[in-house]
């Protein structure tokens, strides 16, 4: 089995701590105040700062990045943090538009590479006497049915690596509740998930939801019955619609059934640990 020690940052930044590895998802540390654009009208006021600053997270070997086209899952300070992680994960389109800054900014580094990813498409991360990481890229469509060309490319992440005990680490990304979702958690069959909630909406599109929700996030649970559930992205913005006391209050109405013990919060900027 495999401790691994999850430190919620904000948002969608996790800092993910296990036999050596320091990964960091969706590095997102500006401070809050200012209204960013989504693009196509829409736009979010960021509500809450990060619990830590990216000095007190220290160099990391490698970021998950989801996307790279939101601010609430790349920022300003998160982009600056780029050069100094060993590599970069993120979508293939991600991938053309960051490699070329990134190289910039590393060239007389010598640092890692930007690598990008399709769904179903995996990349391995080595390093001498840790373990292997296989990254998975799994399917997101992070809007209504017919949106990507609007909301743009995003991936979840799958990671496996030698030893888990109760199955890989799926980071479900920025994503409606779809069939492609299911599907993919039926077969991955994970052990522990960071789950993307929030219930995204925006007034300019009305009804119209671009990421889970708690009822969503049950739904899902149901189905593949992981150990271990640490929602994040939920907070900290407008453009969120159920908060964490919403969501608790779902959840908790829920708690009779199995699938409901599984889910656990996050302290803000303090590690926890879990057994992967």
């Amino acid at each position: 089995m495999t401790e691994v020690r999850f430190t919620h940052i904000g948002g969608p930044t996790v800092l993910i701590e296990f036999a050596g590895w320091r990964l960091l998802t969706d590095p997102t540390f500006d401070p809050p105040g200012r209204t960013y654009a989504f693009g196509w009208g829409t736009s979010s006021r960021k509500l809450t700062g990060p619990a830590l600053l990216p000095d007190d997270v220290g160099p990391v070997d490698a970021v998950l990045l989801t996307h790279d086209h939101h601010a609430d899952n790349l920022d300003d300070a998160g982009r600056a943090m780029l050069a100094g992680a060993g590599t970069v994960v993120t979508t293939w389109a991600g991938a053309r538009r960051l490699s070329g800054a990134v190289r910039g900014l590393r060239a007389e580094q010598g640092l890692g590479v930007v690598r990008g990813l399709r769904a179903g498409h995996t990349t391995r991360l080595e390093a001498p006497g840790r373990p292997p990481i296989d990254v998975t890229a799994t399917p997101c469509r992070h809007g209504p049915p017919f949106s990507r060309p609007v909301t743009g490319a995003v991936v979840g992440f799958a990671l496996t690596w030698p030893g888990q005990h109760h199955g890989p680490l799926w980071i479900t990304g920025d994503t409606v509740l779809y069939p492609a979702v299911r599907k993919t958690a039926a077969a991955l069959r994970p052990g522990t998930v960071l789950l993307h909630l929030g219930g995204v909406r925006f007034p300019l599109t009305g009804p119209a939801r671009y990421t889970m929700t708690a009822a969503d996030a049950l739904d899902l649970c149901d189905t593949i019955r992981p150990h271990t559930v640490h929602p994040v992205h939920y907070e900290g913005w407008q453009h969120f619609r159920e908060g964490p006391e919403a969501l608790t209050a779902k959840l908790e109405s829920a708690a009779s059934a199995e699938h409901g013990k599984a889910f656990t919060w996050l302290p803000h900027g303090t590690a926890h640990l879990t057994v992967v």
